[in-house]
């Protein structure tokens, strides 16, 4: 089955560092994404000038992309020395990730007249404007007060239909939240506030070690991990889920 998701991935705690692992993060997910032969298509992001993201929003289509990627979503952590560090000291910092199905029209009614659309210039790292023209999108849904911004793509119309699609999904990801609560579900927002404490995986250099804490995993090759195969981390899932 084809699915179509969007990713989500949010510098934490830590700083510069946090924004370095970021970026980590995001390739690991796009390069996983092609080893399966998916679409991965950026749809928005705020860059650093240190190779790292505050934010990294992308749409990712495949087949089982969600089921694969689902238990991705929560607080990851990093422990190592930083590029920026002169001292030579071990750092903790987090980023946040989040996977959403990309929501049916149906799922998310959208009233226009609840929409402030703007457009500026898109943005690369430290914020310089890149384009000359005021391509990139930004929404805000004033009853929620969700803000979604799309600034990938080569025109407003482009951008304005994937910020439309995000803004939806978003939309959708509150209301299932919010049906499972009113059920009686605890289960915590996916994003939580990035603290170190909230963590559901911890992937420390000086061992060479990857821990999930929700199943109590462990893996090695931290970097051929980071380079795009989580394999071993997505069938450890499975198989647990199977059992």
């Amino acid at each position: 089955m084809t699915d179509k998701i969007i990713l989500e991935i949010r510098a934490g705690t830590g700083g510069d560092e946090a924004a370095i692992f970021a970026g980590d993060l995001a390739r690991m997910y796009q390069r996983y994404a092609e080893h399966r032969g998916w679409k991965f298509s950026a749809l928005d992001s705020s860059s650093t000038t240190l190779h790292g993201y505050k934010t990294f929003i992308a749409q990712i289509s495949g087949e089982e992309s969600f089921n694969s990627l689902k238990q991705e979503s929560g607080v990851h952590r990093v422990q190592r020395i930083p590029a920026t560090e002169k001292s030579g000291r071990i750092h903790t910092s987090t980023a946040s990730v989040a996977i959403m199905p990309v929501a049916e029209a149906k799922e998310a009614q959208i009233n226009p007249k609840d929409l402030d659309v703007s457009f500026f210039r898109s943005s690369g790292p430290g914020g310089q404007n890149v384009n000359k023209v005021e391509t990139a999108v930004r929404i805000v849904h004033r009853p929620t007060g969700l803000v979604v911004t799309s600034q990938a793509g080569r025109n407003q119309h482009a951008n304005r239909e994937q910020a439309i699609i995000l803004l939806q999904s978003k939309l959708a990801a509150m209301e299932r939240e919010k049906q499972t609560l009113e059920l009686g579900g605890l289960r915590r927002d996916q994003i939580g506030g990035a603290e170190r404490s909230e963590k559901i995986r911890t992937y420390n250099f000086p061992n060479d070690r990857i821990t999930d804490h929700r199943i109590g995993k462990k893996w090695h090759n931290i970097e051929k991990i980071l380079d795009g195969d989580l394999d071993p981390v997505i069938k450890a899932f499975r198989k647990i889920s199977s059992n």
